[in-house]
């Protein structure tokens, strides 16, 4: 019975992340627990990526908020903290909220943790690491990847 349960689930699954055609179709929620749709960034660049606090790759949020102070009105930034990887990620969303804001200034828009990678997967991440794309193919492998 569980094995046919568990299928089930995962043929659910599948077809949920099939059935989406854009990256418009999905949604997220905020560190602050907002629900998003990326519909509402139609018309403007998306740049997606994956983030950890204690990962050797930080200061690049320091960058990216560079990036949304020049570019925001023509790019969105998403950062999804992970704990995917080296377990670079392991506060809560207030604390991430919090250690973003402190040490980088961040104010560009910050996901609720996610996972990346795995049986867990974001559906957002299942569905763009299933995009071709010549410059990123297959799964994320490291923190800050975009």
């Amino acid at each position: 019975m569980k094995t046919t349960l568990f299928f089930i689930t995962l043929n659910l699954f599948a077809m949920t992340a099939i059935s989406q055609k854009s990256i418009h179709d999905f949604k997220f929620n905020t560190l602050e627990g907002v629900e998003k749709s990326f519909s509402e960034f139609a018309g403007k660049k998306i740049l997606i990526v994956n983030t950890a606090s204690k990962c050797g790759y930080t200061p690049q949020y320091k960058e990216l908020q560079a990036v949304h102070e020049k570019y925001g009105d023509k790019v969105v930034i998403i950062g999804f903290p992970a704990n995917n990887f080296g377990k670079q990620e392991p506060g809560s969303n207030e604390e991430i909220a919090d250690f973003c804001e402190k040490n980088y200034g961040v104010t560009f828009l910050m996901a609720e943790k996610v996972s990346v990678d795995g049986k867990d997967i974001h559906p957002i991440f299942k569905w763009l690491t299933e995009q071709e794309n010549s410059s990123f193919t297959g799964s994320i492998k490291w923190n800050f990847e975009k």
